[in-house]
């Protein structure tokens, strides 16, 4: 017998795939699995790559409440922006981690003008992506996790490592990320039938408008100030324009990040092994995140269904600038992937347990 863990939002497609990866991990038991608006339903029906698992045939969605969960040990909420805050106060002792952006910001004010003036401020919990520095030892002790948004982590890692290493100016960071269509959640929109997005790429929240800048903007300000001693000035927070874009496929993520290279880094003889070094040393030794050899630049189908993530870094040194391409799987690394690994850190149990860094190709 397992920890017992509860899904909490299990009829999305990140709630969905956070039951397979749950279907197969040596040490956790399913709960609850918990849904809105499919309560009641067979969770086959929804998910029928689910069929065949003693947990889920002829079994239905369970009703979200805290009566309904509190029973796990361990509870995921993939729930729908504001309605995780609501939740987590009827379970005041729980251990949870929460795939929305309830409790990802610590700026309020950035939470009104990204979520809504009428949407509540619940403030802010760990950050739950473990390769940034010292983040394993905070999940390890925190008893509610934040996991990161899937544009925010595939974001983070490609600039994390230059940003802590001093290597690229922080006000000066451009990223223009692709996503498929997952991404946007499983309500039926019009922009997001077939029939428009086969053959077709579009840009959405252009000018700085995605609820994923201010996050991403944090995560890499907090990472850029370790790279300045105590007794130096504390360095601005970064600034950068993210501009996101829908791709022609279910899931997955490329983001190509550019930074300004800073002072005197682009005039060194060695400027490519330098950016290359700096990601070695951020990323050497963790299972999931990988430098590519030089040369090799990450692709979308490379990690699908997996909990890896690819990174390539290059100079541009006409345009004197630091070129990062980093993907990952948006429903793996950058959601229920992601949040299990988050689990086994706070379980005490390996990190990579039930996850995989190989992705499903072609």
């Amino acid at each position: 017998m397992g920890t017992r863990v509860a899904v909490a939002g299990a009829s999305g497609y990140a709630g969905g795939e956070l039951l397979r990866l749950l279907a197969g991990h040596p040490d956790l038991e399913i709960a609850a699995v918990a849904a809105g608006s499919s309560t009641g339903k067979p969770i086959t029906s929804v998910h029928p790559n689910l069929t065949g698992h003693p947990r889920f045939d002829g079994r239905n969605f369970d009703a979200t409440s805290a009566d309904t969960l509190r029973d796990a040990e361990l509870i995921f909420m993939a729930l729908p922006h504001g309605e995780s805050a609501t939740l987590a106060d009827q379970l005041p002792n729980a251990k949870i981690i929460d795939l929305s952006a309830d409790f990802r910001l610590g700026d309020e004010e950035a939470w009104h003008q990204f979520y809504g003036q009428d949407v509540r401020y619940a403030g802010r919990w760990a950050y739950g992506l473990p390769e940034l520095p010292g983040a394993k030892e905070k999940i390890r002790a925190a008893r509610t996790v934040a996991a990161p948004g899937c544009y925010a982590t595939t974001s983070i890692l490609a600039l994390a490592p230059l940003l802590a290493a001093g290597l690229v100016e922080p006000t000066d960071i451009v990223i223009v990320a692709a996503s498929g269509t997952t991404g946007a959640g499983r309500s039926p929109r019009v922009d997001l039938l077939a029939s428009e997005v086969m053959g077709s790429m579009s840009a959405y929240k252009v000018g700085g408008a995605h609820r994923h800048t201010p996050e991403i903007e944090q995560a890499l300000s907090e990472v850029h100030s370790l790279s300045f001693e105590r007794s130096r000035p504390s360095p601005g927070p970064v600034t950068l324009s993210f501009t996101p874009t829908l791709a022609p496929m279910p899931r997955g993520i490329l983001a190509t990040a550019t930074a300004r290279l800073a002072p005197g880094v682009a005039e060194s003889a060695d400027v490519n092994r330098r950016l290359r070094d700096a990601f070695a040393a951020a990323y050497e030794g963790g299972p999931f995140v990988h430098l590519l050899p030089a040369g090799q630049w990450p692709v979308t189908g490379a990690v699908a269904g997996s909990n890896g993530a690819h990174v390539q870094v290059a100079a541009d040194l006409h345009a004197g600038r630091a070129i990062v391409v980093a993907t990952t799987d948006n429903l793996g690394k950058g959601a229920a992937g992601q949040a299990v690994q988050i689990a086994n850190l706070m379980l005490g149990l390996p990190e990579a347990a039930g996850l995989t860094t190989h992705g499903v190709a072609p």
